[in-house]
């Protein structure tokens, strides 16, 4: 049984990010629309759990609202967004990282786009939260996707997609029915190269199985992502890209080339175009930067295309597997709580 509220499913694998979950967990709880209910679903981290479980089902900050459950699935973001859908007793699903924190109105904006019937998905503005204070000087904006935020070249205020961003977006719980859930095999799994993609895959299968669906993005609905000084570095910049084209290859396999990169061509042939023009003009005007973000620029595409190349060559060869069937079968999956 669902009813018109929301649950919100904040996936945590590390102890290191304790202040940050707890800050995510109270961004939730102060929204002007309120969340019915706050699922944490903790990534095959069992001491994590339990400090959870014993903050927020057995301690001083008790309450119903917060469920602290296990990944039912293998290790990774995707089967832990699963479990989560399939613990929604809701009729919307949110998903919020736990190194952010929403701002007051974040629900709101959402629960407003979800009057029209026709719309499965809304996603919102991810603003970066540097941890050295500022955006470095050659970091591109066209680039921010690299740290999980909203990019220069998405439409603004409220417009149709085609996917929204995993960290900030929620979905109405039937579209889960219609598309099954989150491909494992896609996105991180906590150890290995920072792949992603998998919402991406999601909202294309969603669009296939139910051709009017309406996917929007609000960029009233807005969180801040923070972006660690180790994400700051043109190394990990390097790193993100390239898994980016590996991913891409994934999701063209899994939905098709022309559905999986249509959104990809007109990034790559004119927004990014127009930024390495951008900073040049600014190196030429003497501007801190501008030649940096212009090199960022060529380099990110780079990357990512031999990324991509790479990624479908293995996959071709079998090396690639993944699943996106339908999440059924966590929903008998068993609460993991005091």
């Amino acid at each position: 049984m669902t009813d018109r509220g929301f649950s919100v499913v904040i996936c945590v694998y590390t102890e290191d990010r304790w202040e940050d979950i707890l800050a995510a967990v109270g961004s939730v709880r102060d929204q002007s629309h309120p969340a019915r209910e706050i699922l944490l679903v903790v990534d095959h981290n069992e001491r994590l759990r339990a400090r959870l479980t014993a903050r927020f089902t057995d301690g001083a900050d008790r309450t119903e609202e917060v469920r602290v459950l296990a990944n039912a699935g293998p290790r990774g973001l995707s089967s832990g967004r699963n479990t989560g859908i399939a613990a929604a007793r809701h009729e919307f699903v949110a998903f919020l990282d736990d190194d952010a924190v929403a701002e007051r109105d974040w629900l709101r904006y959402f629960a407003e786009a979800y009057d029209d019937p026709r719309v499965m998905a809304v996603g919102g503005r991810t603003e970066p939260a540097w941890a050295s204070g500022r955006r470095p000087d050659w970091f591109p904006e066209e680039f921010d996707w690299v740290v999980g935020c909203t990019y220069r070249g998405l439409p603004p205020g409220r417009a149709r997609v085609r996917n929204v961003l995993g960290g900030n977006a929620s979905f109405r719980r039937t579209a889960f029915d219609a598309a099954g859930g989150f491909a494992t095999g896609i996105g991180r799994d906590g150890d290995r190269r920072p792949l992603g993609c998998e919402e991406t895959e999601l909202c294309i299968r969603l669009s296939q199985a139910l051709p009017d669906a309406v996917l929007l993005i609000d960029d009233r609905s807005v969180i801040h992502h923070k972006v660690p000084s180790a994400r700051e570095r043109f190394g990990y910049f390097r790193t993100r890209t390239y898994a980016e084209g590996l991913s891409k290859a994934l999701v063209s396999r899994s939905v098709g080339a022309s559905a999986g990169l249509e959104a990809e061509r007109r990034y790559a042939t004119r927004v990014l175009p127009a930024g390495v023009v951008r900073g040049l003009r600014d190196a030429l005007l003497g501007r801190p930067g501008g030649a940096g973000r212009a090199g960022a620029i060529v380099t990110g595409v780079t990357t990512a295309a031999v990324g991509y190349v790479r990624g479908a060559l293995r996959a071709r060869g079998g090396g690639a597997t993944f699943s996106s069937g339908p999440i059924q079968g966590l929903r008998d999956a068993p609460e993991v709580a005091a």
